[in-house]
């Protein structure tokens, strides 16, 4: 059994890296704080969408990837409007509930850290990206939503995207996005699964701390 775990791990590693490439550029924004807890889920993600066209166009060595301009802008204007908490809780499922307040703080950090990593990795992918905005979807007495846009590129086959939002103290946040409808949370669920039934929980904060060494040692 521990084998055939292992191979199914190594399998999805590959399906992975694509997905979070692709999901990585749907976390992108540079809408003030202020600004942000103000604006309702709609008009944050069309803000977020306009505002990173606008930077792209602008600066040529941040539409290439360049890492020391990407950081600044991920720390600086994506990661204030995603909910790491809940992200990294519905990621673990069950066993988040297992893990000590102790983990429960690794495993937010380290779970930061790597969409980190993958968004600097993919931010070159965005030039040349048209988004079309498509309806919307209010849920939980209007406390969550969906929204929904479609990125494509020309000669190229259009991506439909959902941002799962939640309504908190500090304006609208993402906690989940889905690619044509693959779930971000559930695409991490399946993997750190498997690794927490070999390793335990704190096998999976290892596992992720030692992908993540390279980003800590660039920040």
């Amino acid at each position: 059994m521990g084998h055939c775990n292992a191979r199914r791990l190594t399998l999805l590693s590959p399906l992975m890296r694509i997905f979070l490439r692709i999901a990585a550029l749907c976390f992108a924004t540079s809408v003030s704080l202020a600004l942000a807890q103000e604006l309702g889920p709609e008009q944050l993600i069309q803000s977020i969408t306009d505002e990173v066209f606008v930077a792209m166009k602008a600066d040529q060595e941040l539409a290439a990837g360049d890492k020391d301009k990407v950081l600044r802008l991920a720390e600086q204007k994506v990661l204030p409007h995603i909910d790491f908490e809940e992200a990294t809780r519905l990621a673990l499922s069950r066993a988040w509930s297992q893990a000590s307040a102790e983990q429960k703080k690794k495993l937010v950090t380290e779970f930061r850290a790597m969409l980190l990593r993958t968004y600097t990795n993919a931010m070159s992918a965005y030039a040349g990206t048209q988004a079309k905005y498509l309806p919307s979807r209010s849920k939980a007495h209007g406390a969550e939503a969906t929204v929904r846009y479609q990125f494509s590129r020309d000669g190229g086959r259009p991506l439909q995207v959902a941002y799962e939002m939640r309504r908190t103290g500090g304006g609208w946040k993402i906690y989940d996005i889905s690619i044509e409808g693959m779930s971000l949370v559930l695409t991490y669920r399946t993997e750190f699964d498997g690794i927490i039934k070999q390793e335990g929980i704190e096998g999976l904060i290892r596992r992720l701390a030692q992908k993540n060494t390279p980003a800590k040692i660039a920040l």
